[in-house]
């Protein structure tokens, strides 16, 4: 292959790698249209507002969402986060954002464990026969308040962060999610309820630093 059909086939490639790592926002803040896409709505998950703005409450028992869209399929790096707010009263185990392979088993999840009035970090990626679990048990944090949590994979390392401070992480070799769903509030197999709010995700098909990471705009 000549040096000027390399260099072509770079520039017209260039573009959709580009815009591949543009980030996907999604504002939780409506149950019509999240990230372009109709969700499927389980229970009674409720649009709640407040002074600094919208979001959706989950109550722990019956109420999830289904979006059916990837944000990260293909990605060999990506970073997953949101704005939340874990609420007391919900069961131990909470799998509030799950993103599942359509065709394979592979899926990332981020979850929480909740005692009384403290919750921590719980995150896994599984891929293939290979999977990483980082369960953040000495890094507890006060419910009722909002949140920035990230789940980030940079090909090789899984890291998680909580309002910007990295907890815990561990080498992983895994594969891109093919195309496939993402569940809010709930496992997508509806187990593990979340009880809380979701305010905002982000999706972005690399591995973002901390000060990459969006703005938390809300007071704690």
């Amino acid at each position: 292959m000549t040096r000027a059909i390399l260099i072509f086939l770079f520039l017209l490639l260039a573009p959709s790698r580009a815009s591949a790592q543009e980030p996907i926002t999604w504002k939780i803040d409506n149950l019509k249209d999240i990230g372009g896409s109709s969700p499927t709505v389980t229970g009674t998950p409720r649009v709640t507002k407040d002074s600094t703005g919208k979001a959706i409450s989950f109550d722990g028992k019956g109420d999830g969402i289904l979006i059916h869209r990837n944000p990260i399929a293909g990605a060999r790096a990506f970073t997953i986060e949101g704005i939340f707010r874990p609420e007391a009263g919900g069961d131990f185990e909470q799998r509030w954002l799950h993103v599942q392979d359509d065709t394979i088993d592979d899926r990332a999840l981020l979850e929480i464990r909740v005692t009384g009035n403290e919750w921590f970090l719980d995150t896994f990626i599984k891929s293939g026969e290979n999977r990483l679990t980082l369960s953040a048990e000495k890094f507890k944090h006060p419910v009722g308040r909002w949140y920035h949590v990230a789940l980030v994979f940079d090909g090789a390392v899984m890291r998680h962060y909580v309002d910007g401070q990295e907890e815990m992480s561990g080498p992983l070799k895994a594969s891109p999610l093919g195309p496939g769903k993402t569940s809010l509030g709930v496992r997508m197999n509806h187990v593990s309820w979340f009880k809380g709010a979701i305010r905002e995700v982000r999706f972005t098909q690399r591995a973002l630093a901390p000060t990459e990471f969006m703005k938390k705009t809300i007071p704690r």
